[in-house]
């Protein structure tokens, strides 16, 4: 199988990479392949670091599965699904991967984005005490301190657990922090909760040796669609080949690191060299039973039942208009059909040698 170059871990930063970005997005110039053929250059922006989250996409890239379908793909670390979501809106950057709640409501703005494919088909994100602070309940969080990471989806959801557990945001004290800074800031008690996610903080803590308590968004309340690839309108309308390409080529990968998650870490691990493989393969045991969870019929597209319960669910607390029709926030017209996709079975994709 052919290989692609392995590009550097290091970005100087997010902003200065999305203008390469924007200057690739449909511009006509080629790269060649390893067998000559002419590559279009087509960049992709993360909404977090690389790693076992985004294993996919990184799968596709050094097994060659992006440069079969003619493109040269180039993956960009970001720094959270707010400021990706940003980014696409303002036209900084053209697709990228983010919580669907967070981009929904830039859409609700007026943001001309659609979601086009949807990974993780509940949330990853959850609180987090340790189990030493004696908090037992999310109720429990009552006039305690939470940190709650700086640019990340997870802040603009937190008014929705809090409603469906019976509190209100002015019962805790936010305190904002830096994405790196969260796990040290719980284990060294200057904040007796996080709000953080099963498959990155929830990953760390555990590596750590942290004695834990955990509630998950989906199991209490607020079981949206989450994780997605999006872009902006104009470039769907104006990329659509290149956009199926992409998708088809990422779905493979998906499949493939679903099956072996020890080759996916080793795939994020080789496109950026920076990256921990231990943690990486960690972080994509975490998220490998979201891309089925929610109902889901197949691996990166979600119910139109799910889409609509997350209006409902976001509407409830402002984040999104009432009685806006969920097509308005994502489009399915890019991915495969539903046969030629990987298939859900009892929450579980099933192999596709399988199928």
């Amino acid at each position: 199988m052919r290989h692609i170059p392995r590009r550097s871990a290091l970005v100087a930063s997010v902003l200065a990479a999305s203008t390469a970005l924007t200057a690739c997005g449909g511009s006509s110039d080629s790269s060649v392949g390893a067998d000559g053929t002419k590559l279009k250059p087509f960049t992709f922006q993360l909404n977090f670091t690389a790693g076992g989250f985004n294993a996919g996409f990184e799968y596709a890239a050094v097994h060659g599965l992006y440069e079969e379908e003619g493109l040269d793909v180039k993956i960009v670390p970001g720094a959270g699904s707010g400021v990706t979501a940003q980014m696409v809106a303002s036209g900084q950057a053209q697709i990228g991967f983010a919580e669907a709640p967070t981009t929904s409501a830039l859409v609700a703005k007026g943001a001309p984005m659609k979601t086009i494919m949807v990974l993780y088909q509940s949330s990853p994100n959850q609180v987090t005490t340790l189990t030493s602070s004696g908090i037992n309940s999310i109720q429990e969080l009552k006039g305690r301190s939470v940190g709650v990471p700086t640019g990340g989806s997870q802040t603009a959801m937190l008014p929705i657990l809090l409603e469906k557990n019976g509190l209100q945001p002015s019962d805790i004290k936010q305190v904002g922090l830096p994405k790196e800074s969260l796990v040290q800031a719980l284990l060294q008690n200057r904040v007796d909760a996080i709000l953080g996610s099963t498959d990155s903080y929830g990953v760390q803590l555990e590596q750590q040796g942290a004695q834990t308590k955990n509630w998950t968004f989906a199991e209490y309340g607020v079981p949206t669609v989450s994780t997605s690839v999006f872009a902006n309108e104009d470039y769907l309308k104006n990329n659509a080949d290149d956009v199926k390409a992409f998708l088809r080529a990422s779905l493979k990968g998906w499949a493939a690191v679903a099956a072996d998650p020890e080759a996916g870490a080793a795939a994020v691990k080789e496109y950026f060299p920076n990256s921990n493989e231990q943690q990486s393969l960690a972080e994509l045991n975490a998220v490998l039973p979201l891309l089925c969870a929610g109902g889901a019929k197949v691996v990166g597209k979600a119910t139109d039942e799910s889409w609509a319960r997350t209006q409902d669910l976001l509407s409830s607390v402002e984040l999104l208009p009432a009685g806006t029709d969920a097509t308005t926030y994502y489009s399915n017209d890019f991915l495969p059909e539903e046969a030629e996709m990987q298939q859900c079975q009892d929450n579980k994709p099933v192999p596709l040698a399988a199928k």
